[in-house]
């Protein structure tokens, strides 16, 4: 440890003057450490940057950045990071290009992730020049171009087939293949679906209300095809939750426990290789085989529609259900 010291303070209890040390950081060998002291007597830095961590810079960095991000930013910024792991104990300041690079080159992650993880690793480059806790920007050598392709978790956005709708017709007994059918036969995305709450289920008059959505478009009454009303009901009727899609003890589904721990194993279980949102691609599909107008299709999907389109919107519910019934 290699240490100075910058005053004295009385120890009330021990009725005694005390040192006060101010910590410059740790050397290998005491004329390494004699040589940083050196150093600081003659330059007196920022101790603050000499020990602030990867870890800590970006703390510092989300606290400001978080204000004023949305929700989405924020939770991609949190993945990045967390992905980031292997950089979060190393000081900031002695990170250079070499060890950004062993990053990207030793990570499990796919190339999405891998630019989420880049550009986090930027802005917190940008944030520390802006306040001269660096004199140079790393982040600008690390080289992706090698994983364009790594992508071994990609699933195609892809619409589930015939065979594949009946498969998991074949197996409504289990309440997450109903889940999914619900998905297929409503379009809804699958946030909307885990946060519907009961309150907003009409099921007598076959129809539910999406009062949040990202876009204002995405504010509707979607059907409810007789084909999955059952299993609608079923977990209407299950439990007292608030909410109609949700865990054992009745508390609500998050997007990742869904995702990864009900949706994924239900495709791998049934050799299916399809995302949440080819549900809705699979939705929209249907009713585009069947004919449904693309008034009423966008209707039901939450999409933006032109100006020709949006003046048209006193659809009767039973419209919008007697088309959901025709896929």
């Amino acid at each position: 440890m290699v240490k100075k010291t910058i005053g004295y303070h009385v120890d009330q209890d021990a009725g005694k003057s005390v040192r006060d040390d101010l910590i410059i950081g740790y050397a290998a060998t005491k004329a390494e450490g004699l040589k940083m002291l050196a150093d600081y007597n003659s330059n007196p830095y920022d101790l603050k940057v000499s020990n602030l961590t990867f870890e800590g810079l970006y703390e510092e960095w989300s606290e400001r950045e978080f204000k004023s991000a949305s929700n989405a930013t924020i939770s991609a910024h949190k993945a990045a990071f967390a992905a980031c792991a292997p950089l979060h104990n190393k000081l900031f300041i002695d990170i250079n290009s070499g060890d950004l690079q062993y990053l990207f080159d030793t990570t499990d992650k796919n190339y999405p992730t891998m630019r989420k993880m880049k550009n986090l690793i930027s802005l917190m480059y940008k944030y520390a020049m802006k306040y001269d806790y660096v004199t140079k920007d790393y982040s600008q050598y690390i080289d992706l171009s090698d994983f364009r392709d790594k992508n071994p978790n990609k699933y195609s956005r892809s619409k589930f087939t015939d065979e594949e709708i009946n498969l998991l017709f074949e197996h409504s007994d289990n309440h997450m293949c109903q889940t999914v059918l619900m998905l297929i036969y409503s379009g809804v995305r699958i946030t909307e679906l885990l946060n519907l709450k009961k309150s907003d289920v009409h099921l007598e008059e076959r129809y539910f209300d999406i009062t949040a959505s990202k876009t204002k478009s995405g504010i509707r009454k979607v059907p409810i095809a007789e084909k999955v009303y059952p299993f609608f009901k079923w977990w209407y009727d299950d439990t007292g939750s608030d909410y109609l899609i949700h865990h054992e003890n009745g508390k609500k589904y998050s997007y990742d426990n869904y995702y990864k721990d009900r949706f994924l194993p239900l495709m791998d279980q049934l050799k299916i290789k399809h995302t949440p949102h080819c549900c809705r691609y699979t939705c929209s599909s249907l009713m585009h085989r069947a004919e449904v107008l693309e008034t009423i299709r966008k209707k039901i999907l939450g999409h933006s529609q032109d100006l020709i389109n949006n003046t048209y919107t006193q659809l009767d519910i039973q419209e919008l259900v007697d088309a959901i019934n025709k896929i």
